[in-house]
């Protein structure tokens, strides 16, 4: 498993829980383009409609080397799941400050997969004790050195 990006930003501003692995619908340069590293997490989401699963506002940068068809970066793409696991997460956002987030893409045996959570919003307190928790955990690496 190759890890391509993770998405630091859904757990600095969410309670991620229930993570699932997802299957993503890709055209064909853009899969060139996320091995090669040109993907960003940062400010998408998960929506649910007609009882399917879509990764919106993601970015995948345009393949270079392409001459012909260059889809939309940021466009809306569907993902993969079992039917069952689809009704779990639509049961969970229904429920009040639940949302759906990814946290990874990674390869997995030559295919993309995107790994995506259960979040609920951290309020402001929760965000300043996990930067306490950071500055802690790095004094305490800095002085074992």
């Amino acid at each position: 498993m190759k890890i391509i990006t993770n998405n630091k930003k859904a757990f600095f501003d969410y309670f991620v829980s229930d993570l699932v692995e997802a299957g993503i619908v890709l055209e064909g340069c853009e899969v060139k383009s996320v091995r090669a590293g040109g993907v960003s997490l940062v400010d998408s989401f998960v929506i649910i409609k007609n009882g399917e699963l879509f990764l919106k506002n993601a970015y995948i940068k345009p393949y270079e080397k392409t001459t012909s068809f260059k889809p939309d970066e940021r466009r809306t793409r569907k993902l993969l799941l079992n039917k069952s696991e689809i009704q779990k997460f639509e049961r969970m956002a229904k429920e009040k400050g639940f949302t759906i987030v990814a946290t990874k893409v990674y390869l997995k045996g030559g295919r993309v997969k995107v790994e995506i959570g259960l979040a609920k919003g951290k309020k402001l307190y929760d965000k300043r004790a996990t930067l306490k928790e950071k500055a802690i955990k790095r004094d305490i690496e800095r002085s074992t050195i």
